[in-house]
């Protein structure tokens, strides 16, 4: 939860969760009762929120705050719907091209890809419900303010958005070092999901399956892959360049 934006207090964090605010987490020191604290709990249950009950010993860290029990983490932006922004980009006559996060767990790493897809066009950001990089101030800095713009969309499982996108009608190209073919001789003018893979591991291969293409980015030398965020870049200026 590291600098993600903290909220102090139960009424504070009831209204956080009512303005639409992407509340990360919850934690409510165990005693703390009251029919604020029940109505918090029932909303953070219909809304998706995890909370998680704690011994007050955690909550000695912020005896100097008035949080009456109740600590949220809010995330510095608000997580935007992947219907709507493909219908969006449909809607203005451009084809939908949407950047796939599978697993990508560095937060710089995260910000520059981020940078790179609001610089070459990319309509909408997807990261994983558990296990991507943190969106935080971090994220933020490094993908120099692109994330305060460009719509990021969190997804419970990314094969069921694959295969969301797939149903939508765009075509779904994996970015992989194992490709027999590369970027360039993808069709890229039509409407298109590209998916970049962790750090370590690369794509999953549950995800890699669902792909229409698989495409590598050439390479000499001998180191045997890029750093994703720099292939996240190359793989995006390809599209922008077909497209222009």
């Amino acid at each position: 939860m590291n600098n993600m934006h903290t909220v102090y207090g139960i009424r504070a964090v009831l209204e956080s969760i009512q303005a639409g605010k992407t509340v990360e987490r919850i934690l409510i020191k165990k005693g703390t009762k009251g029919d604020l604290v029940t109505e918090l709990i029932d909303l953070s249950k219909k809304s998706g929120v995890h909370f998680t009950h704690v011994h007050p010993d955690r909550f000695l860290k912020f005896k100097n705050k008035n949080h009456q029990g109740v600590v949220a983490y809010v995330s510095p932006i608000v997580y935007q719907e992947l219907s709507e922004v493909v219908q969006q980009a449909f809607e203005k006559g451009e084809d939908p091209l949407i950047l796939v996060c599978d697993g990508i767990t560095d937060v710089r790493n995260f910000g520059a890809i981020a940078r790179s897809a609001h610089c070459f066009g990319v309509h909408g950001i997807v990261v994983p419900m558990k296990g991507g990089a943190a969106i935080n101030a971090d994220a933020l800095k490094t993908s120099a303010g692109a994330l305060n713009s460009i719509p990021v969309c969190k997804e419970d499982r990314i094969v069921n958005t694959i295969n969301y996108l797939k149903k939508t009608g765009l075509t779904i190209v994996a970015a992989t070092e194992k490709a027999r073919i590369e970027i360039a001789e993808v069709d890229c003018k039509q409407p298109l999901a590209i998916v970049m893979g962790d750090e370590a591991e690369g794509i999953s291969e549950q995800v890699l399956k669902l792909c229409d293409h698989k495409a590598a980015i050439p390479m000499v030398g001998e180191i045997a892959s890029l750093n994703v965020s720099v292939s996240a870049g190359v793989m995006l200026y390809e599209v922008m360049k077909q497209r222009k």
